[in-house]
């Protein structure tokens, strides 16, 4: 399925198309990106059955030794059996750091803008994929990675996770929707 545009406006669809293709594929994990944790409850409407795993920024991403998501709301999420994983993000870390204070080519940064080619939550799915995979929360099955361009979510693939050391076994087997324009 392709989107017209990227953004929140796909939110609903692409978790009602991942859920599909994740029950015609046999899958139960569901790794999706989330700021606010809006994402993560409309996941528990529309993907019933499914292990959800919600990716949130680092502590301190918007202000030093913060949280993004209100620790509310991981509380809330945890209580309805979702996993809450709070990380830096896989694809640019301490990188971006380094590029900011030394500019040159960063390989990560490299990596990251590659994937951008397929769109923004494409290169997001991926990266929740890693962190969750890092993270430990994650069997190692195929799983569908849900990404987004700035809010909500628009694109959903499946994926065979990797952890970051190991990020060249990573596969995307499928993409399940995401924008045609962005």
């Amino acid at each position: 399925m392709y989107f017209d545009q990227p953004g929140k406006v796909n939110t609903v669809p692409t978790l009602t198309q991942a859920a599909r293709r994740g029950r015609e594929l046999g899958l139960d994990e569901i790794v999706l990106a989330t700021t606010s944790g809006e994402t993560a409850f409309q996941a528990l409407a529309h993907c019933p059955g499914f292990r959800i795993t919600a990716v949130t920024y680092h502590y301190g991403f918007k202000e030093p030794f913060q949280p993004v998501m209100p620790e509310t709301v991981q509380q809330e999420l945890t209580q309805k059996g979702v996993r809450v994983v709070t990380a830096t993000h896989a694809l640019s870390g301490v990188e971006r750091s380094v590029a900011k204070k030394q500019g040159g080519v960063c390989p990560v940064l490299l990596m990251a803008d590659t994937l951008k080619i397929f769109g923004q939550g494409a290169k997001v799915a991926v990266e929740v994929a890693i962190m969750a995979a890092d993270a430990g929360a994650l069997s190692g099955r195929d799983i569908i990675a849900i990404g987004g361009s700035s809010q909500g979510a628009d694109t959903a693939l499946v994926v065979k996770p990797a952890h970051q050391s190991s990020f060249f076994d990573l596969r995307v087997r499928e993409v399940v929707c995401k924008p045609r324009k962005f």
